[in-house]
Order: structure tokens, then C-alpha cells, then sequence
């Protein structure tokens, strides 16, 4: 498949970036070039492909990071975990990302096997491998030649014992090299404004970017915050099941509900939104052209003309002064 016929537009903000992940079937893989052919022409600061748990999903990464550029001219960031890998399995992973052309990367911990009950203390660690996410971040900057990206909670990790602990946490990552972050999705904007703000007085100056999720398909969704401990407000609840059996107007709202999420995240200094699409562009090709529009048409919303993988940013962010229907 081609690339779309919209004109691709100027890089300029607002700034937005997308994730993928590796498809496992033949119409998956199908799937994932129509939707990376869609988003094309919002010109994306990067794309962002995930790595399955264990090591389980990295030829597939490679794979998926290698389709996506046959359809965008874009900076590709594969995902890269370390919970269960050598040191040996990553340092080739790294180097296959490398020959590839990649220069930045996504260092993460990795999600726990799923057997039984166990947490990230049970999972066993090869001899010489990483159990936590900085010690990657280390090992990651200690090679050179990367760009090294992490995650972040404002809302705090399901397994975090306190938030504070959890804003310890990521300290740690940024102190072991980070360049910049993305968060996991959340509803509430308040939350990433404080974490933002209390970080800041830990004296992390690296760019936190707002990872989003548009709440469709709202099942899915509603499964996936229970799982990851994201938040998802009852009014957000009550207004879905409201249109339980009227899925046009559940897609309507969750573009509805990200595209103001969204403008009031940009309004208060985020230097940037990190969709996961889930493989779908439906929705997230609605938000981004409402927000591409309003950029383009307003002069109410001061949009920062800074990309947060190329320059230096400032590392205010404000409160809103005034509470949206994203933060109540």
C-alpha cells in the first residue's frame, strides 16, 4: 500500500507520535500498514513499536519497526525490555536495532510472565542480566549511539507500593541517562501535572511526553486501565454505558473526550502526545485532525514550536486554570 494522498503537513506542533505493536497474523500485518499509511500525514516525530515480555515478541519488533518505514518517513523507536534477557540477548538486540538504523529506543523493565501469582521479584534473573529498568538505561547508555527513551506513571506503577516510592523510581532511570519519557495513558490531567511538577523539584529537566489512549474500543479499553491500574472516571463509566448499544456514538465521544484531554495537556506545556493505536487509526486519526485543524485555525491555543527529541524544552508546566471535563 502507497502512502495516502492527504498533503503531508509541516513539522510543526502540535507534536505527536504514535505506538504499534508486532501483528501475529497475516490481515494484522495487513492492518498495520493501513494504519501507519493513515497517520503518515500527520508527520509523527516517531513511531514506537513494543517488545513482547520476555523476549517473546523481539524478531516480530525488528519486523514491525522494518514495515512501518516501507510506508513512513519516520524515526522508528523499538521497544526494548530486559526482565528475563541475558546481557548477551540484548546487547544483540541492540545491535540489530543499530544495522537497522535506529537510534533511539524505548527501555523498559518488562511486564511479568504471566505464571500464576508471581511479581517482578519471582521472575528469575540470568546471570549478568537486569531485574529494573534503570540498570537497562545504564547498560543502554553505557554502549553509545542511542537516544534512550523511558516510562513513567503519573498515576503511579500497579505494582508501586506508594507513589512517592514510584516517583523514586523513574528518578532513578533519569539519573542513569534517560533522554526523554512517555507516560502510561490516564484520564485525569491533574494527575500529570503534579507528577510533572513534583519531578521537576527532583531536578528532572528531560522531557515527559503524555502517552493517550482514546477510550475505543470502549470494552477493550475499560479492560486494559483494570489491568495497568490507569483510572478511568465514572463519568467516563456512566456516559459509555450510556451508549452501550450505540457504538457510533461511543466513538464520537472518546474523540470527543481526547481531543479536549489533549488541547488542555498542549495549553499547559506537554511537549508532546504519544498515541497507543492499538493497530486501529480510526479514532486516532480523528483526534489529530481536530487537533491539526484548531492548530492551524486558532490563536487561542499558544502551541510550542519545540520537539521534544531535538531541543531543549522548558520545564515549566502549569496547572489549568480552569477544571475540563478530562479532570473533574
Amino acid at each position: 500500500m502507497g502512502l495516502p494522498s492527504a498533503k503531508r503537513l509541516t513539522r510543526h506542533p502540535p507534536h505527536v507520535s504514535f505506538e504499534f505493536f508486532p501483528p501475529k497474523t497475516p490481515p494484522g500485518w495487513e492492518k498495520l500498514k493501513e494504519t501507519a499509511a493513515h497517520l503518515t500525514e500527520f508527520n509523527p516525530d516517531f513511531i514506537s513499536v513494543t517488545f513482547g515480555a520476555g523476549g517473546s515478541g523481539n524478531v516480530r519488533t525488528l519486523e514491525t519497526c522494518l514495515a512501518v518505514k516501507e510506508v513512513m518517513e519516520v524515526d522508528v523507536v523499538p521497544h526494548l525490555t530486559c526482565l528475563g534477557l541475558t546481557r548477551e540477548e540484548l546487547e544483540r538486540h541492540l545491535e540489530s536495532y543499530r544495522e537497522a538504523g535506529f537510534t533511539r529506543v524505548l527501555a523498559l523493565r518488562g511486564d511479568v510472565p504471566l505464571l500464576g501469582q508471581q511479581t517482578a521479584a519471582d521472575v528469575p534473573i540470568p546471570e549478568g542480566g537486569f531485574r529494573f529498568a534503570a540498570e537497562l538505561v545504564s547498560f543502554v547508555k553505557k554502549r553509545g549511539g542511542f537516544h534512550v527513551l523511558v516510562s513513567c506513571y503519573p498515576e503511579g506503577h500497579p505494582e508501586a507500593t506508594s507513589l512517592q516510592g514510584d516517583v523514586d523510581n523513574f528518578v532513578r532511570k533519569v539519573e542513569a541517562g534517560a533522554d526523554a519519557a512517555v507516560t502510561q495513558y490516564f484520564f485525569n490531567n491533574a494527575g500529570y501535572f503534579h507528577f510533572v511538577e513534583e519531578v521537576r523539584r527532583r531536578g528532572v529537566d528531560i522531557p515527559i511526553v503524555v502517552g493517550l489512549m482514546p477510550v475505543w474500543p470502549y470494552e477493550q479499553v475499560a479492560r486494559f486501565s483494570e489491568k495497568c491500574g490507569a483510572d478511568l472516571p465514572a463519568w467516563i463509566r456512566k456516559r459509555m454505558d450510556g451508549y452501550r448499544d450505540d457504538p457510533d456514538s461511543q466513538f464520537e465521544l472518546a474523540v470527543e473526550i481526547a481531543v479536549q484531554q489533549a488541547e488542555e495537556l498542549f495549553r499547559n506545556g506537554a511537549p508532546g502526545i504519544h498515541f497507543y493505536t492499538l493497530n486501529h487509526p480510526s479514532a486516532t486519526v480523528r483526534i489529530c485532525e481536530h487537533l491539526f485543524a484548531r492548530q492551524q485555525v486558532s490563536h487561542g491555543i499558544a502551541w510550542e514550536d519545540a520537539a521534544y527529541g531535538d531541543v531543549e524544552l522548558s520545564t515549566a508546566t502549569r496547572k489549568p486554570s480552569t477544571p475540563s471535563t478530562t479532570t473533574r
